[in-house]
């Protein structure tokens, strides 16, 4: 059972976290005004727009993406205080081991871990879709409209490949559709021009096919030909900021489809998808060093813990960015480039724990 002192860090903790969100955004929100202030003017952006499709949406984004920060300082700040009013000093001396004394701080983390998992696995993609859809509007368009060189295997044995595409008439030019059995070509079909319909449908205009039979072939020419591909034109014009604002369950999905149809560029899916594990499980070793760091009294109080608390989270935020490159570009795993950054803290968090005064 949590006793007095257990939820009076918790509380401690928990309501540091809410202020330090609350104020920060606050700041945020009056620079990013300020700074497009002129520009939803120029470009007569409602009011409405503004207030529910923007800032309604940025607030999650990136407090989710900043809450390890925040967790951090929060643990800094108040245990900084309870050192410094000897409190910690004098649960020691009732008996209080210092492993004890982390379980508040701990349970604390497990809420914070479930809530920041949430949000970034099924609230945060919604969210961030929306505001991607804003400033596609309003700000800068970054959305193509047409796709080019597109190969890809829609169904086992059967690969399309697209010149040219465009999401507006659903329509492309100069397509090919191979049917193999292992490692043998039987079924080729090119078309001048290629149109979806509905329901996978989609439509071959001026088509040629080859039905191949070891060294003989049948050639069957026509005007138009309707066939069944499992492909929809959506499909097409998935770009890596698609993955933030797809659902933990949508990413899966997605990722899977990706690997049977033999797509190779799926690598950004897969960093997103390990960071919605690794972001939230970042609540625990930010607690871990931020209580090692301030559990004790030092010279220059808060502001020296507040320093090197602000330094550390940032580099670890830093570290987190740079490392996930390197998934992207293929020079390790989405697993390893995700989740280096919290094995590198966690050893330090330990180190830290183990030198702790206790």
């Amino acid at each position: 059972m949590l006793k007095r002192i257990d939820r009076y860090i918790i509380r401690k903790f928990l309501g540091t976290y809410l202020f330090s969100i609350v104020l920060v955004m606050l700041v945020a929100i009056v620079f990013d005004l300020t700074e497009k202030a002129d520009m939803f003017y120029d470009n007569q952006v409602p009011l409405r727009e503004v207030i529910l499709d923007y800032y309604f949406n940025f607030i999650p984004y990136y407090m989710n993406m900043f809450s390890q920060l925040f967790i951090f300082i929060s643990v800094i700040y108040f245990t900084t205080k309870l050192a410094g009013n000897s409190e910690i000093i004098a649960m020691l001396a009732a008996g209080m081991s210092f492993r004890r004394l982390m379980l508040p701080y701990f349970l604390s983390a497990l809420l914070l871990f479930l809530f920041t998992f949430w949000m970034g696995g099924y609230v945060i993609p919604p969210a961030t879709g929306k505001l991607l859809s804003f400033e596609d509007k309003y700000v800068k368009k970054f959305k193509s409209e047409n796709a080019r060189n597109i190969q890809m295997q829609v169904e086992p044995g059967t690969v399309l490949y697209i010149e040219s595409f465009q999401i507006r008439t659903k329509s492309g030019y100069r397509a090919s559709l191979e049917h193999f059995e292992g490692k043998t070509l039987r079924t080729r079909i090119t078309a001048d021009r290629i149109k979806y319909d509905s329901a996978y449908c989609w439509h071959l205009e001026k088509y040629t096919r080859r039905d191949f039979y070891g060294l003989k072939e049948d050639v069957v020419q026509g005007a138009r030909l309707d066939t069944i591909i499992r492909l929809t034109p959506d499909e097409l014009f998935v770009t890596a900021e698609e993955a933030q604002q797809m659902t933990n369950t949508e990413l899966r999905h997605y990722m899977e489809t990706q690997r049977q149809r033999g797509t190779g560029n799926i690598e950004a899916f897969e960093a997103e998808w390990w960071k919605r594990w690794a972001s939230p499980v970042g609540a625990f070793i930010m607690t871990l060093l931020g209580v090692s760091l301030s559990s004790r009294k030092v010279r220059g109080g808060m502001g020296k813990n507040l320093g090197v608390g602000i330094t550390l989270s940032a580099l670890y935020i830093l570290f987190s960015t740079v490392s996930t490159t390197f998934s992207v570009s293929g020079v390790m795993s989405p697993f390893m480039a995700v989740w280096i950054p919290n094995f590198v803290f966690l050893a330090i968090g330990i180190v830290l724990y183990l030198r702790t005064p206790k």
